[in-house]
């Protein structure tokens, strides 16, 4: 299958220490299934950080998925296990860390800062928040978050 990672600049060796720390799934590297996600992020990306907007695309053998040698977690919709992950790895103030290689899963929505206050605070439940981050359009996120798992990725 191919995968697209929209960036502001083009690199050859992907470097995990360079991602924040408190995406949805962690710090990883980051790609979609969805070429038109990965060329809009690029563009918000060189609006907002300068350089010029570049799409990387990667092969990657969908088949290794059920490898015993990697460790994946998939969530094939927005549900109160999916927000509670995205929870757990945004929250500075916890030391949330996963073992996942590759987590696959929808991306929530912009206002994730809110949402996940709110329910923090307690005026929103888990339930509530898991259907407030659907985001509204089609849309997939690969996290590639290993060493190991990036040696599955091949650059076209």
């Amino acid at each position: 299958m191919k995968l697209y990672h929209g960036t502001n600049i083009d690199f050859k060796v992907i470097d995990l220490t360079k991602s924040n720390k408190y995406k949805d799934f962690g710090q990883g590297f980051y790609l979609t299934d969805i070429r038109t996600q990965a060329e809009e992020l690029a563009a918000k990306k060189s609006r907002l950080f300068g350089g010029y907007p570049v799409i990387q695309e990667y092969e990657f053998d969908e088949s290794l998925l059920a490898s015993a040698d990697l460790h994946v977690l998939k969530f094939d919709a927005p549900t109160t296990e999916w927000a509670e992950f995205i929870f757990k790895n945004r929250n500075r103030e916890s030391k949330f860390t996963h073992d996942y290689d590759i987590v696959i899963g929808p991306i929530a929505n912009d206002g994730v800062a809110y949402l996940l206050g709110r329910y923090e605070e307690g005026t929103l439940t888990i339930e509530e928040l898991s259907k407030k981050l659907d985001y509204r359009q089609l849309n997939s996120q690969y996290f590639f978050g290993t060493e190991k798992s990036l040696k599955y990725l091949k650059r076209l």
